[in-house]
């Protein structure tokens, strides 16, 4: 398990306010939205403006954030590739 996924464990935590959940609960490879942690659009939108703020990554296609919150596996991939650290 890299950094960067338990971190993303830990933020979508406190963001969503899952109080019940631990890190080690979270299946990185699992379905992210409609999966077993109950994430919806209203959710997303939340994801969205803190992978914007905390990473410096926009997402602004609905296509791309299919493909972005399918997974943690795949939020992680993309933050990696397209976060402004990245291209330095």
């Amino acid at each position: 398990m890299d950094a960067l996924t338990e971190e993303l464990k830990g933020k979508l935590i406190g963001i969503l306010n899952l109080t019940d959940v631990q890190p080690a609960d979270i299946d990185e490879n699992a379905q992210l939205v409609g999966g077993e942690l109950g994430i919806d659009s209203i959710d997303v939108l939340e994801m969205v403006v803190m992978v914007e703020k905390e990473y410096g990554v926009v997402i602004n296609n609905k296509n791309i954030g299919e493909k972005v919150f399918s997974t943690l596996t795949a939020l992680a991939d993309y933050i990696r590739t397209n976060s402004p650290a990245a291209s330095s």
